[in-house]
C-alpha cells in the first residue's frame, strides 16, 4: 500500500501544478495581441473581423473645445418641415459632422480639418428620380462665397461625399469657414428649402504627429486623426477603406462606432455611395 501510494501523490501533484501553469496563462492567451487584429488589406494594418474585438478597442473621437468668439451654429439635420414641398423620408438629410447642443437651445456644428481641400458627407434621402436642386456652397468668415457646386442626386438613398476640388481656392490656416448643404423641393422656389449647415477650420497638427502619420498605415492613420480631433480626415479615411472593403464586419464596427459617438447613429447603417463628380 505504502509503495503504491507515492506515485498517487506523485501523479496529483503534477497535475495539481499543470492545472495551475494552464490558469496563469490562460489570461495572456485569450488576450487579443496586435498582431491577432491585423490584416494585410490595409497596407501591413490587419483588422480581424470580428466586430466584437473591434468594438473592445474602438478608436475614441476627441472632440474639441469650440473655437473662440461668438458660437458657431450650424444646423446637422435638415427634414420636410412645414412650409416646406419636400417628400417625407424615413430619414432626415443629415450631415456626418460632430455638433453640440447648448442649453439656450442652439446647436453647433464644428469640425477640424488639416488639408487645403478637404471632403464632407452627408446623407441624401432623395434620388435623382425627384426634381430637386442640390447645392453645396462654401463661404469665408464674412460671408463671401468662395465655392459653390451644384450636386446631383444619388441612385439611392444613401452617404454621398463631397469634395474641394484644386480648382477651387485653399482653406487658409486658422480661419472659419461656412459651408450649407441644400435642398431646394420647389421648382418655383416659393417654400423654404431643406439644408443643413456647419463650420469648419483648418488647423496645423503637432510635428511628432505630423511624423507619425506619415510613416503608419490608413486604419492607424484615422485613428490618429480621430484622437487628435481633426473630423474631417478621420472620417473620410474610413469612409475610403468601407468602400474599398464592404463586406468587413470590423470596418463596419468602426463606422458603427465614430457614428455613434456624434449621436448619428440611426446613420451608421446607410450605404457609402459612390463619390460625386
Amino acid at each position: 500500500m505504502k509503495s503504491n501510494s507515492q506515485p498517487i501523490k506523485l501523479f496529483v501533484v503534477v497535475a495539481f501544478s499543470c492545472t495551475s501553469l494552464l490558469v496563469s496563462l490562460t489570461p495572456v492567451l485569450a488576450k487579443p495581441t496586435l498582431g491577432s487584429l491585423l490584416s494585410d488589406a490595409y497596407g501591413g494594418l490587419r483588422l480581424r473581423s470580428d466586430p466584437k474585438t473591434t468594438l473592445a478597442q474602438a478608436t475614441t473621437f476627441s472632440q474639441p473645445p469650440l473655437p473662440p468668439g461668438p458660437p458657431p451654429g450650424g444646423r446637422v439635420r435638415g427634414g420636410a418641415k412645414r412650409g416646406t414641398t419636400c417628400k417625407l423620408t424615413k430619414l432626415d438629410l443629415t450631415a456626418l459632422m460632430p455638433f453640440t447642443e447648448e442649453t439656450n437651445s442652439v446647436t453647433n456644428v464644428w469640425g477640424q480639418t488639416t488639408v487645403e481641400r478637404p471632403s464632407w458627407f452627408f446623407y441624401v434621402p432623395y434620388t435623382k428620380d425627384l426634381p430637386y436642386e442640390v447645392e453645396f456652397v462654401l463661404q469665408d468668415h464674412d460671408s463671401n462665397e468662395i465655392y459653390q457646386k451644384a450636386i446631383a442626386l444619388p441612385d439611392k438613398p444613401g452617404v454621398i461625399r463631397v469634395s474641394l476640388p484644386t480648382t477651387a481656392p485653399a482653406l487658409a490656416l486658422n480661419k472659419q469657414y461656412h459651408w450649407f448643404f441644400t435642398i431646394n423641393c420647389d421648382q418655383q422656389k416659393n417654400s423654404p428649402p431643406t439644408f443643413v449647415q456647419g463650420v469648419i477650420q483648418r488647423v496645423e497638427l503637432n510635428p511628432a504627429v505630423v511624423k507619425e502619420l506619415q510613416t503608419t498605415e490608413p486604419l492607424k492613420r484615422y485613428a490618429i486623426y480621430a484622437q487628435n480631433g481633426i473630423w474631417y480626415e478621420a472620417l473620410t479615411i474610413l469612409a475610403q477603406l468601407r468602400q474599398k472593403n464592404p463586406k468587413d464586419a470590423a470596418l463596419q464596427a468602426e463606422w458603427r462606432n465614430l457614428l455613434s459617438s456624434i449621436r448619428l447613429n440611426d446613420i451608421a447603417a446607410e450605404p457609402i455611395l459612390s463619390d460625386q463628380p
